[in-house]
């Protein structure tokens, strides 16, 4: 399964996330403002996913009212409040990056052979391959004609990311070359594939809403190491146990034999380490697949509690610090403080 879109089991609220970044009362202005942000996108994205074609309007709305955490427009929003705020301009924008994630997510499914996303059955397996990657197709081109109206340097960091975003996902497919080092070959992946999106999202808010030129590098900087944190956390998550929350099976990503950073840790260790070398050889794939599914379980606990995974959540909180730092040239205020907090959300969260 691609790093980049993680599976959401369970769809989530974007106003939980806002009363999180704004705690004082002093905040609430801004908190205001994105709401209102949020809402107005809500209603842009119902008609940007609108097709006089029957088939590819039920299929462009199908994960849209799965519903979504929201998490890049309501990151544009907030970088928005260094300049004019969420303007007509600003939630354009925001719309189109979502669109761009949601193209993403169908096309990805597809590539991963995915069965289900955020709490349904995948778009390819409701109808078909073809289906889902022309779905995607659209949506791609329906955020580029939004991000047309916002000028060419938008357009550009538009096909930047794309760009970004198809290299993340060759290099995922095709894995490091020879004699390069798998953990730095994985950050590389997530940078690309989840972190490029985040930081044009910030980097959108910025620069349509007139705020100082200057601020951008650091909100884009910001947005790519955060969202390699909020990717690495997601690989904690993966190894939680099951709960009414999230109705999850635990190791979803290990069983399916996907890499993640407490494996590759644990390739990194086993030819020192005996104990990491038969852990990583009983959670090959082939012999997981043989393994019955309650031992399944007993080897997730295993890897769960392994010092592998509390050294993935330390490397998490460790972008996120990074992240921070690169706020360093932003004014102190509100919006500096809710992106202090935005960090911290993503690698404190449990689903």
């Amino acid at each position: 399964m691609s790093k980049g879109a993680r599976r959401s089991q369970t769809p989530s609220s974007p106003f939980s996330l806002t009363e999180r970044l704004f705690a004082s009362a002093d905040d609430r202005k801004a908190s205001k403002a994105i709401d209102n942000g949020i809402v107005r996108l809500e209603e842009r994205l119902v008609s940007e996913t609108a097709f006089h074609d029957g088939m590819a309007e039920v299929s462009a709305r199908y994960l849209l009212d799965a519903g979504g955490k929201r998490i890049r427009p309501i990151l544009a929003f907030l970088t928005a409040q260094l300049g004019d705020g969420v303007t007509d301009d600003v939630v354009t924008a925001a719309t189109s990056i979502e669109l761009i994630h949601l193209a993403s997510l169908y096309h990805d499914d597809v590539m991963d052979e995915a069965e289900q996303r955020r709490g349904v059955p995948t778009a390819h397996t409701v109808w078909s391959n073809s289906i889902a990657i022309l779905t995607g197709d659209l949506l791609f081109a329906r955020a580029s004609k939004l991000l047309s109206i916002l000028g060419e340097r938008a357009i550009r960091l538009q096909a930047d990311t794309f760009e970004r975003l198809c290299l993340g996902q060759l290099h995922e497919t095709v894995g490091p070359r020879p004699g390069e080092d798998e953990i730095e070959h994985y950050l590389r992946v997530l940078a690309d594939k989840t972190g490029s999106l985040i930081a044009a999202s910030a980097q959108l808010g910025v620069l349509v809403s007139n705020a100082p030129e200057a601020y951008q590098q650091a909100v884009f900087d910001f947005g790519e190491k955060v969202g390699i944190a909020f990717q690495l956390i997601d690989d904690v998550i993966d190894l939680a146990p099951p709960s009414d929350k999230t109705g999850k099976t635990a190791g979803t990503d290990i069983r399916a034999g996907v890499v993640t950073l407490p494996l590759l840790y644990l390739r990194r260790d086993a030819p020192t380490d005996p104990q990491a070398a038969e852990l990583l050889r009983r959670l090959d794939p082939d012999t997981i697949a043989a393994t019955p599914a309650a031992e399944v379980d007993a080897l997730i606990a295993e890897l769960r509690a392994h010092p592998v995974t509390l050294e993935t959540t330390a490397e998490a909180h460790r972008w996120a610090a990074d992240a921070v730092s690169a706020l360093d040239p932003l004014p102190e205020g509100t919006v500096k403080k809710a992106l202090m907090r935005f960090a911290e959300t993503m690698v404190e969260r449990s689903a």
